[in-house]
C-alpha cells in the first residue's frame, strides 16, 4: 500500500483513543489492511457517532500534515517502505518516523555494546563496522555513547550505510553531543523513531528501540556489555525473533547472562575480527536461502 494522509491520520488517531496497544494496533492494521478499516470497525454498531473520536482524527490530521512540512517522513506498517523485517517480529512499530532513505530489504547487522566501552571494545566495535560496510552491509546501532557511537561514525567515514534506532522522538536528540552526528546519518543513512515526535528519553523507549533494532538486522553483535546493559536485552530479544547473535568472547567471559546465553540456539562466540565476520556472512547467506526458497514457494502457489 501506498501511503496517505488520510491512512496516517486514521492510524495515529487509533494509537491515541482507540484503547489498544500499540502491538495489537500492529496486528489489526495487518488482518485488516487498512487503517481506516481498523478506526471504522472499532466504531462498528455504534448507535450515536462519538463526537471525541471525530475530534481525535481530525487532530491526528493536521498533525499529520504538519510533519509532512518537515524533512522526516511518517511510515506505516502497511507502507511498501516499511522495513521488511521489521514488520516481521511481534514488537513491530506500526507507525515510524523516518530521516534518511529506507531500503525496505535493507542488509543490516546490529552493531551494540556499552556505553561506558573500553578502548579495547571502541576498537573492536570500529573494526567490525569497518568490515561491515566493506561487505556492502549496513552498520545499525542506537546513537548512543560508546559502542553505539564508534559503529556509526565508522560506517559513515568508510563511505558505508548506518542507520540509528532512536530512544526518543526524531525530533530529540539522545545522548545531546550526537547531534551532528545524527545529522550526519540522515543526510547519508537513516534515523528511525517509533515514538512521537518530540518524545524525551525515557527508560522504557530504549528498551522497544532495541526490539526494533533487532527486527531491522538480519543478526545481532554485541561487542561489550555489562550485567544491565541494553545489549543484554536485545541479544535476548534476538534470540526469541529467531536471529542470530554474536557475541565476542569479552562478553562472554564478563557476563553471566552471556554464558547463559550461548546454550540458546542461533548464538555464537567469536574470539577475533575474523571470527564476527565469518559468522556475520553465515547469518546473511542464511536470510538469503530463506527469502530464495520462500520466493520459489510463492511462485509456484504452495
Amino acid at each position: 500500500m501506498q501511503p496517505t494522509a488520510s491512512e496516517h491520520a486514521a492510524l495515529v488517531a487509533l494509537l491515541r483513543v482507540s484503547g489498544l496497544s500499540w502491538p495489537k494496533v500492529a496486528a489489526k492494521l495487518v488482518e485488516l489492511g487498512s487503517a481506516s478499516a481498523v478506526w471504522a470497525d472499532l466504531d462498528d454498531g455504534a448507535l450515536v457517532p462519538d463526537p471525541e473520536r471525530d475530534q481525535a482524527l481530525e487532530t491526528a490530521a493536521r498533525d499529520v500534515e504538519a510533519w509532512q512540512q518537515h524533512d522526516w517522513r511518517v511510515l506505516s506498517i502497511l507502507d511498501a517502505d516499511y522495513p521488511t523485517r521489521l514488520r516481521e517480529i511481534h514488537q513491530a512499530p506500526p507507525l515510524l518516523f523516518a530521516a534518511g532513505r529506507t531500503i525496505p530489504d535493507d542488509v543490516g547487522i546490529a552493531v551494540v555494546g556499552s556505553r561506558k566501552a573500553s578502548s579495547q571494545g571502541l576498537k573492536m566495535a570500529t573494526a567490525i563496522a569497518g568490515a561491515l560496510v566493506e561487505r556492502r552491509i549496513t552498520v545499525v546501532s542506537g546513537l548512543a555513547h560508546g559502542i553505539d557511537g564508534a559503529a556509526h561514525r565508522q560506517a559513515l567515514a568508510a563511505g558505508g550505510r548506518t542507520v540509528a534506532f532512536l530512544g526518543t522522538g526524531i525530533t530529540q536528540t539522545y545522548p545531546p553531543e550526537h547531534a551532528d552526528l545524527q545529522s550526519r546519518i540522515a543526510r547519508d543513512g537513516l534515523v528511525l523513531s517509533q515514538f512521537w515526535p518530540d518524545a524525551p528519553p525515557r527508560p522504557e523507549q530504549f528498551i522497544m528501540r532495541n526490539a526494533s533494532m533487532s527486527g531491522y538486522s538480519r543478526a545481532t553483535v554485541v561487542v561489550e556489555a555489562g550485567e544491565r546493559s541494553g545489549a543484554r536485552a536485545q541479544a535476548r530479544m534476538a534470540v526469541e525473533h529467531g536471529r542470530p547473535v554474536i557475541l565476542t568472547d569479552r562478553v562472554v567471559e564478563a557476563n553471566d547472562w552471556a554464558t547463559r546465553l550461548t546454550d540458546r540456539p542461533g548464538v555464537t562466540v567469536a574470539s577475533s575480527l575474523d571470527d564476527v565476520m565469518r559468522q556475520v556472512e553465515d547469518a546473511v547467506a542464511q536470510e538469503e536461502t530463506i527469502d530464495t526458497l520462500l520466493s520459489e514457494l510463492a511462485h509456484t502457489g504452495l
